[in-house]
């Protein structure tokens, strides 16, 4: 088992890795497919199934589909340029997406929400059809998208989940308990083992690049969160918090009577503005998902700006780190909110940061998976019930608590020997039990929880 950090870690766009990105991805593919086809497609369809049907809209992902189809990808993507197509789509009626003859597409006609019919393999799946002249169908795929921008095809999904085709890597942990018996037998720390794996795949510069990279568009979106003003797009006229409560805290900043615990609003305030910017279809990483990707950057920033010692130059080690969990999170479990709730997306951030920050802190790989553990047994069980399908109530804030968690978890490993109860490992089989257990309302369908209890306008 190999998932790379730039995999776990992805540029894209908000506001949600499995219902924007992934549907953005999908439609990439399917041109790919159709520049190889022996025959010429006249027009294309799509229809969004299970959770990309009932939170579509409000995730975008009907938007997303269309930009896909016209050659649009989430890490090169330009909003300037998207929305000049997508204006051009709505009145010609038709995609052009390079290497291909323009394609009939009407969004109002071709794109369509199937409420009704979910697809067995995963509750975001998506079917992208080419038609001839006739409108008869001459290409279709299943697409699913399993959370964090990952996309599998249905045979991809049948073949097993993350099978990887690369050659072997020298540490193929695939449990927490083969990661620390690896540490031990090689003396190397966690992050040092994750990074010798991605030197096996990839050149030392591509490796040390991407990551200064991925450190780099984290800390861009969280400051343009921190500078950002006005009401978030959706109907739900939720007003930007980040910027006003962090020049509330820059102006208390140095006074003698300042509480101790105001140093969580710092670190919600950190991920908040991440969380908004993703909500606004800004560029984020996914952090593993983009509902979650505050609470890694906003550890980082605090650790940065709050604790002595701490350097940029740890950042890869951190990274790494955080990598390696949610890599070991995804395969044995899920980051998808669709598939296990809110526990899979803000719960792994949670302990993929514990882990990163217990690291750079000096922790041993025993202190690491404790740290990691802590984070994850306690968002154990939390859905994902977003309110009219948006990625903005109750997951910005859910971002800032899971900061919090972290570094909390991180601290009380610390204060251990490693030596721990409950394992990394039967958390994450728990909390893969209990999001197979989890009723369908409660895993990003909107249709149970806030969802249906707070009024949507």
């Amino acid at each position: 088992m190999f998932l790379s950090v730039f995999e776990m870690f992805k540029v894209g766009i908000g506001p949600s890795s499995s219902h924007t990105m992934g549907p953005m991805v999908a439609a990439a593919r399917f041109l790919d497919r159709l520049r190889g086809a022996p025959f010429t497609a006249h027009g294309l369809r799509a229809s969004l199934h299970g959770s990309l049907a009932f939170t579509g809209v409000g995730h975008a992902s009907d938007r997303a589909t269309v930009l896909g189809l016209a050659g649009f990808r989430p890490d090169t993507y330009d909003a300037e340029a998207a929305e000049e197509s997508l204006t051009r789509i709505r009145s010609d009626h038709r995609v052009t997406p390079q290497g291909l003859a323009p394609l009939a597409f009407d969004p109002a006609r071709d794109l369509r929400f199937d409420y009704d019919r979910s697809l067995p393999g995963h509750a975001n799946g998506m079917i992208l059809s080419a038609v001839d002249a006739e409108g008869d169908v001459i290409l279709q795929e299943i697409y699913y998208s399993v959370g964090g921008g990952f996309v599998l095809t249905e045979a991809e999904l049948a073949q097993g989940k993350d099978s990887d085709q690369g050659p072997p890597v020298p540490f193929p942990f695939q449990s927490a308990a083969q990661m620390l018996e690896m540490a031990a037998r090689s003396g190397l720390s966690i992050a040092e083992m994750k990074r010798r794996n991605e030197l096996s795949r990839r050149p030392k510069a591509e490796l040390d690049e991407g990551l200064a990279r991925l450190w780099q568009v984290m800390a861009d979106c969280l400051e343009r969160g921190l500078q950002g003003e006005g009401i978030l797009p959706g109907g739900l006229k939720v007003r930007r918090r980040a910027g006003p409560i962090h020049a509330q805290l820059q102006a208390e900043r140095g006074r003698n009577l300042t509480a101790p615990h105001v140093i969580n609003d710092w670190m919600s305030c950190f991920a908040m503005a991440v969380n908004e910017e993703n909500a606004a279809g800004g560029q984020v990483v996914t952090a593993p998902t983009n509902g979650a990707a505050g609470v890694i950057p906003a550890v980082i920033r605090y650790w940065l700006d709050f604790v002595p010692g701490a350097a940029p130059a740890k950042v890869p080690e951190f990274l790494l780190t955080a990598a390696a969990i949610g890599g070991l999170v995804k395969y044995n479990a899920s980051i998808s909110g669709a598939e296990a709730g809110c526990q899979a997306e803000v719960g792994s951030a949670a302990a993929m940061a514990a882990a990163g920050l217990c690291a750079v802190l000096g922790g041993t790989p025993e202190q690491i998976e404790n740290a990691a553990e802590i984070a994850l047994e306690h968002h154990l069980g939390m859905t994902c019930d977003p309110v009219a399908g948006l990625v903005q109530v109750p997951c910005i804030e859910r971002n800032g608590l899971g900061a919090i968690k972290a570094v909390s978890a991180a601290s009380l490993s610390l204060r251990g020997d490693g030596q721990h109860l409950v394992s990394l490992d039967a958390c994450i089989e728990t909390m893969r039990q209990t999001g197979r257990d989890m009723g369908h309302e409660y895993k990003e369908t909107s249709l149970g929880g806030l969802a249906v209890n707070v009024p949507n306008c």
